[in-house]
């Protein structure tokens, strides 16, 4: 790309930005109260955009409005959270019955818990389940009773890969935050056939060393662009896992909602614990991991003498258990989860379509999607930041809520010609920006 294309791709975004700036000046005064009282005016570090962020003010159905009062179709889908939408009818009578007939936190076990756990072991192929409040803590308790199982500290993960607020392995290394940070060893490539061989190698030597606990993976990278890993790939690395006598642990909190019984399922994998969270809560912060009966149990009964105590005042609060079992039951069936499979395949099919060509390219699997804008097309080239924060803000104008990362997660029902639209925005962006986009 010549440093003229650079330059008008530098002109372009300060353009948007302007405009952005112009557009929304009760989310920018927003933004400066909230600084007063929360560091950098955000709970959620992930939310944080420059020059300041938007502010949403209300969402129905698969639609929000921010305090500038602009609608947009929701793409950000809570990170896959949000998969039944802002006001699913059958959420809410969850909801209300709940709070109506049951009420919160009722400080005991619950027929509802037990209910929400038979579930989840029929639906993902679990023997025992235990419930977490976010999928952070899901993969924090299925590290320690990897650790306890097995009585080693190691963990086998890989690069790009995100397994919550303090577990991110990106750039090559455990980030900064990670808990027990010194006790991760990251493969450096993740989902084809090179990857696995340098995992077996990782795996062979860490293991050799007499302290490997576990080997943890995504089937899919979700924070690191929705980059699926192959079957071989996958099948490898619990090959590899099993051989050394490791704990394999497949990360599913985004990725269950691919395929019926999980992606996992899918791909022919047997992981001895899996790890959900997301859409799972029905709309409220949900985590669960699960598999083995003898893992299982054996850290986490409490009947078991030396067990590992697992405590959450919130783990199987009333309004989750209620709301989780609703969803999964009633809406997001095996059936549906097919057919919203196929609608998202061939929405990522569509985006490909008008982006050959260009610098940009989709990847992921059927409801979560990666965008891409790289040097010369191909993931392996230089990410251009530049042209990702064109898009946001211009998709922003033409009414569609991303993150600014590049990531989308659709949510149910949404109509089918916001979908055309989309394709169309992204379109009429690449043909805009033609001098800056095409390869």
């Amino acid at each position: 790309m010549s440093s003229n294309s650079y330059q008008e791709a530098a002109q372009a975004l300060a353009a948007a930005q302007s405009r952005y700036v112009a557009i929304n000046p009760f989310s920018k005064k927003q933004h400066e109260r909230a600084i007063e009282s929360l560091p950098g005016g955000n709970t959620r570090t992930l939310l944080h955009t420059s020059p300041f962020p938007l502010c949403m003010k209300h969402g129905k159905a698969t639609f929000v409005w921010d305090e500038d009062g602009h609608k947009y179709t929701d793409f950000v889908g809570e990170l896959s959270a949000g998969l039944y939408g802002h006001s699913h009818p059958v959420i809410r009578t969850a909801v209300l019955a709940t709070f109506d007939e049951i009420g919160l936190s009722l400080g005991s076990t619950t027929t509802y818990e037990a209910r929400y756990a038979s579930l989840l072991c029929q639906r993902f192929k679990l023997e025992r389940v235990r419930m977490a409040n976010t999928g952070t803590e899901a993969n924090l308790h299925a590290l320690a009773a990897a650790r306890h199982y097995t009585g080693k500290r190691k963990v086998v993960v890989f690069n790009g890969a995100y397994h919550g607020a303090c577990f991110s392995f990106g750039g090559g290394e455990a980030a900064p935050n990670t808990a027990d940070k010194g006790d991760f060893v990251v493969v450096q490539r993740y989902g084809d056939e090179e990857a696995a061989a340098e995992a077996r190698g990782v795996i062979e030597e860490t293991a050799k060393e007499g302290d490997l606990a576990a080997v943890l993976v995504e089937g899919m990278q979700g924070a690191g662009g929705c980059l699926p890993g192959s079957t071989e790939f996958l099948s490898a690395v619990q090959e590899a896992a099993r051989k050394a006598g490791a704990v394999f642990i497949l990360d599913e909190v985004m990725t269950s909602r691919l395929a019926p019984n999980g992606l996992g399922q899918e791909l022919g994998l047997s992981p001895d614990l899996v790890t959900l969270g997301k859409y799972l809560g029905g709309g409220f912060g949900f985590g669960a991991f699960g598999g083995r009966k003898e893992i299982m149990d054996s850290v986490y009964d409490p009947r078991v003498k030396g067990s590992l105590a697992h405590s959450g005042t919130f783990n199987n609060n009333t309004m989750t258990m209620c709301a989780g079992y609703a969803g999964l039951n009633q809406v997001f069936t095996e059936e549906v989860c097919v057919q919203f499979r196929k609608v998202g395949d061939d929405f990522r099919e569509k985006l490909n379509g008008v982006a050959k060509g260009t610098r940009l390219r989709f990847t992921g699997k059927g409801s979560l999607i990666g965008l891409h804008f790289r040097e010369d097309g191909t993931l392996e080239s230089q990410e251009r930041v530049d042209l990702r924060d064109l898009f946001w803000f211009e998709m922003l104008e033409d009414g569609f809520w991303i993150t600014r990362r590049g990531f989308i997660a659709m949510m149910l029902d949404t109509p089918k010609e916001e979908l055309d639209r989309f394709v169309d925005a992204v379109s009429r962006f690449l043909e805009r920006h033609d001098g800056i986009m095409k390869l």
